[in-house]
């Protein structure tokens, strides 16, 4: 776990939390049935790795998307402002990963995994180009881009790729959005700057989803950092936090009360420490 917590939070933050779900939950969840560790504890762990290291970059997750757009920050000076509590979030982590347990996993011959390098590189031009595209205000030029490139060298992914998971997603987020639009017709507003706005977003994160509730709160423009923080933070509490908690809890089949018994503690206390980080820098 120590060494693939990391992993994960490093992935996440270049190919999205939600993606670094697919691609980790699967290892995850066999290799903890394998060594006799809490399957549900390290699946926790796991979502909660990929949801703080997300939040590094403007690309890591769907929130710092909106971020990144609507503010005009520079990918650099994104990175450079989380970048403390991101670390932060990680080395609690990485503490509460302690607490797995010491077991070692014997394992036999490895299997060749066939690599594609094609599909491996274009990948990586695309994340690089679909950046500056994004950077550079033609954001819609993406997807097109993407399912051209895929189309071409590594078809195979559409056909295999899991379209029930992806209109739950969509079918969720109608379903947050509504919710955003009566608590904005209730009229309620927000705190605009500082530990207040962190608590608030991170707090509002807990019943609606980080992503609405970034919608919800940026239309006043307040603070990005703040609220950058305290949806990124919110993510890793209650499991409707965060997309990326429910697609680990999806495949690996912990129970969801199993899952908070780890990522509650967490969030409480990346919560306090974050607060206090921020009023310092801000001090």
């Amino acid at each position: 776990m120590l060494i693939l917590l990391p992993v994960i939070a490093f992935t996440s933050a270049l190919i999205m939390n939600d993606t670094a779900m697919l691609v980790f939950i699967p290892l995850v969840a066999l290799t903890s049935e394998l060594s006799g560790i809490d399957k549900a504890k390290a699946v926790t762990l796991s979502a909660i790795a990929a949801n703080a290291g997300s939040a590094l970059t403007p690309i890591g997750n769907p929130q710092n998307v909106i971020l990144w757009q609507t503010y005009g920050i520079s990918f650099g000076a994104f990175i450079r402002a989380m970048l403390p509590f991101v670390l932060l979030w990680l080395l609690l982590l990485l503490t509460f990963a302690l607490s797995v347990g010491n077991r070692k996993l014997e394992v036999g011959e490895i299997p060749a995994v066939p690599l594609k390098k094609g599909a491996l590189l274009s990948a990586f031009l695309l994340i690089i180009a679909d950046v500056l595209l994004a950077e550079t205000g033609r954001a819609l030029w993406t997807f097109p881009l993407t399912f051209f490139v895929v189309l071409l060298f590594s078809r195979e992914a559409l056909v295999a790729f899991d379209w029930v998971l992806v209109l739950t997603f969509a079918l969720i987020f109608v379903d947050f959005g509504e919710i955003s639009s009566i608590v904005a017709s209730l009229g309620l507003s927000f705190p605009h700057t500082g530990v207040s706005l962190l608590l608030a977003s991170s707090l509002l994160s807990q019943i609606i989803s980080n992503v609405p509730a970034t919608v919800l709160i940026i239309g006043a423009k307040p603070e990005w950092l703040p609220l950058a923080v305290g949806v990124n933070a919110g993510g890793t509490g209650f499991i409707i936090g965060s997309l990326a908690n429910l697609i680990a809890v999806r495949i690996a089949g912990v129970r969801i009360r199993d899952f908070h018994r780890i990522s509650v503690p967490y969030f409480l206390a990346a919560l306090l420490l974050s607060t206090l980080l921020l009023a310092g820098i801000e001090g």
